[in-house]
């Protein structure tokens, strides 16, 4: 399968790019793994900041405050008891819980290879040449943008870090610019468009498909 691939300077070029089938021609006919990897990646990212503290962290009730028998009321030991207004909090959070959803690295790549597919199917890949910025200037980097049809929520993947690109970019709310090999299913999803450059397609086609880098191929050894 092939896209229509633009120029770096956002012309469309003559010859399309070809996207791998293994990676974005699959028929995503259960949307479980996909859901599951989008919650995962909420709840990696929830942090434990809620605490609360129990009667005996609770300042004051010190004095029991009324006796035990004789004044008709119930009994009770201490203002602090969770019952009473301003007393602890029973079974509140505690500032350690753990939130982590854990998926194996091959379901993380399956749901990875079934959003893009998604987004293949709804016409929101686009592939360039290669996105520079020289200057670093935001309005030539956001016409480049707006020339290749990239609008909305859009989704930038590099194959490495490009520091002039970031600084032109970093002002537009609407626009992430991540590596190639840090796609993940959140942004994917929420993204109107997701806009490859060719090195990074081919990062993600040895990243995510069925031929692996020559190093990769050996355990990782030269």
């Amino acid at each position: 399968m092939s896209v229509a691939t633009y120029t770096k300077s956002g012309n469309k070029a003559t010859s399309p790019a070809k996207l791998d089938k293994a990676i974005f021609g699959l028929k995503v006919e259960n949307h479980e793994l996909v859901k599951q990897a989008y919650l995962s990646y909420l709840a990696n990212g929830r942090t434990n900041n809620a605490v609360t503290k129990k009667r005996g962290e609770v300042r004051g009730g010190g004095r029991k405050p009324w006796r035990q028998k004789g004044t008709g009321n119930a009994r009770v030991g201490s203002t602090r008891s969770p019952i009473w207004r301003s007393g602890g909090i029973t079974f509140g959070p505690t500032g350690e819980e753990n939130y982590s959803h854990r998926l194996s690295t091959q379901a993380k790549r399956q749901a990875l290879r079934q959003a893009l597919s998604l987004a293949s199917d709804s016409g929101k890949i686009i592939v360039i040449e290669a996105f520079e910025s020289k200057d670093g200037k935001t309005n030539a980097a956001l016409a480049l943008l707006n020339k290749v049809g990239a609008t909305g929520n859009v989704v930038l993947a590099l194959d490495n870090k490009d520091e002039s690109v970031e600084r032109a970019l970093k002002n537009l709310p609407n626009v992430r610019t991540t590596q190639a090999v840090y796609l993940n299913v959140f942004d994917i999803l929420n993204a109107d468009q997701v806009v490859l450059t060719s090195a990074g397609l081919t990062a993600v086609h040895q990243w995510l498909g069925t031929t692996k880098p020559a190093k990769e191929a050996v355990g990782g050894k030269k």
